[in-house]
């Protein structure tokens, strides 16, 4: 057998001089143009209505693990911070996730989205389901917080950027494609269109203002491809589990058609 090498672009070569903070942020965004997981095939049959109802279901279970790991990377960045602006900035993005007052917070409308997927609540939580390489990931990302710079840290976080149109493309498509998914069901991506826009204009320019050596710029832009890849790793394990090949490993969720709709 045959196997063909397909010819990947050439990386660009580290910053020699650093950029104008408008250049820096160009160089940022195309990262995301070009990396972003809204690209990963899964997402054109997520959104596209070819998958079985468990196919969904795998890949709400999937994110949640991603879902919950948020609060802890932000907690860990702001245990590292001795700005105390920054510190105050960035603590609204934990209450975000597992709320505060009146509002029950993200993670929760997560589990009404997978309540409404038909999961039992109990097994989401544990995700005993998750793929492995689904918690490899995630965990990658909890510690690149804990242990990079926290210019690198904030820098990570830029994803947020470009989720919107990830954001309203879901909606529309899973409510146009599955009978199954209702308005309740994409409330945590309703909110996530006012919340992401407003943490990513403080990231971006928190990172415009303090990465000014070619170093530093190098380092956020690094921080953020490493992002995309988390993001992209993971649907890179749903689609190899539950499109194709379909390899399910031991111990991980199993729909009860894991077969794709044509």
């Amino acid at each position: 057998m045959t196997v063909q090498i397909v010819p990947q672009p050439a990386l660009a070569p580290p910053l020699a001089e650093p950029l104008s903070p408008d250049a820096l942020e160009a160089a940022l965004r195309a990262i995301g143009a070009a990396r972003y997981h809204d690209l990963h095939p899964f997402h054109d049959l997520l959104h596209g209505g070819r998958l079985s109802k468990g196919q969904v279901q795998a890949w709400a279970l999937n994110r949640y693990c991603y879902q919950a790991a948020i609060p802890r990377k932000d907690a860990a960045l702001i245990a590292r911070c001795t700005d105390r602006d920054l510190r105050r900035e960035w603590l609204h993005r934990i209450t975000d996730h597992d709320g505060s007052g009146g509002d029950p917070g993200g993670i929760e409308r997560w589990l009404v989205l997978t309540d409404g997927l038909g999961l039992p609540r109990d097994y989401v939580v544990s995700t005993k389901g998750a793929l492995p390489a689904t918690r490899f990931a995630v965990e990658a990302y909890v510690r690149f917080v804990q242990e990079k710079s926290l210019l690198e840290a904030v820098a990570s976080s830029l994803t947020e950027l470009f989720a919107p149109s990830i954001h309203r493309r879901r909606i529309a498509g899973m409510l146009e494609n599955y009978d199954f998914i209702d308005e309740t069901v994409v409330a945590y991506f309703r909110r996530r269109l006012d919340q992401a826009p407003r943490d990513a204009d403080f990231a971006l320019d928190y990172v415009k203002r303090h990465a000014v050596t070619a170093a530093q710029q190098q380092a956020v832009l690094d921080a953020l491809t490493f992002k995309t890849e988390v993001l992209w790793a993971q649907l890179d394990a749903l689609h190899h589990a539950y499109w194709s090949p379909g390899l399910i490993p031991p111990g991980a969720f199993r729909p009860e058609s894991g077969e794709g709709v044509s």
